[in-house]
């Protein structure tokens, strides 16, 4: 599902909205986690799952083309681990 795809089933499931606001609904939801990760902190949505900020150390790795070693900075990224009700709904989903 594309974003634009969201926008417009919250536009068929909520007709006193605007597409304007229906876009803009989608806009903080997505601009509220990012600020939250960002803050280094856990976003929690019951029954889906949940974002958390993870390190990933520094490394060493190689350059596929010229096989040179490059440093990989330490960095943070966002890591998702589903809640386990959406996965058994996949799964039950999937083996029908």
């Amino acid at each position: 599902m594309l974003k634009s795809e969201l926008i417009e089933k919250l536009e068929l499931e909520n007709p006193h909205l605007s597409p304007e606001e229906c876009e803009r609904v989608v806009a903080i939801f997505f601009e509220s986690i990012t600020q939250t990760l960002e803050a280094g902190a856990r976003v929690e949505l019951r029954g889906f799952g949940s974002f958390t900020p993870r390190r990933r150390k520094a490394r060493a790795a190689r350059n596929p083309r010229t096989g040179a070693s490059i440093a990989i900075p330490e960095k943070f990224v966002p890591f998702f681990r589903t809640a386990k009700g959406l996965a058994r709904k996949i799964d039950n989903a999937n083996h029908k």
